[in-house]
């Protein structure tokens, strides 16, 4: 387990995660494909530590069947930083840490990370969607 550190751009916001990076996840669903969404691998809450910006954060909430999920974004700057909520089919609670937001996240440690594909735009989560090069 490792401690990396995050922030948006203007640094109003700051984090930090313990987490194993052993890969990331690129989703098809319409708001990761507005986004552009690259997350770490989700983590439960208690390993992720808003160190500065509460006040900061704008949010986006979304919920459906069996799940709730709330995009995090500086106010100031648009940087999305993070995300959490309630998946039950991944075991409940969880945060996710948009990649894009790491500080410290070695070049060589995310491009020997697998990417983990899921095809959300069709509910199917757990499996990667016919096309994924331009995800």
């Amino acid at each position: 387990m490792k401690t990396y550190h995050g922030s948006c751009h203007c640094g109003r916001v700051a984090f930090e995660a313990d987490m194993d990076f052993e890969g990331s996840s690129k989703c098809n669903c319409t708001y990761c494909w507005k986004q552009r969404n690259w997350n770490v691998a989700t983590m439960k809450p208690d390993q992720f530590r808003l160190l500065k910006g509460e006040e900061d954060l704008g949010d986006y909430a979304r919920s459906g069947e069996g799940f709730e999920t709330r995009h995090r974004f500086c106010r100031h700057c648009g940087t999305a930083t993070h995300g959490h909520g309630r998946i039950d089919a991944m075991g409940g609670d969880y945060v996710g840490v948009r990649i894009a937001a790491l500080d410290d996240l070695p070049v060589e440690e995310l491009l020997a990370a697998p990417v983990t594909y899921c095809d959300g735009l069709h509910d199917n989560w757990w499996n990667p969607p016919a096309e994924i090069r331009h995800l």
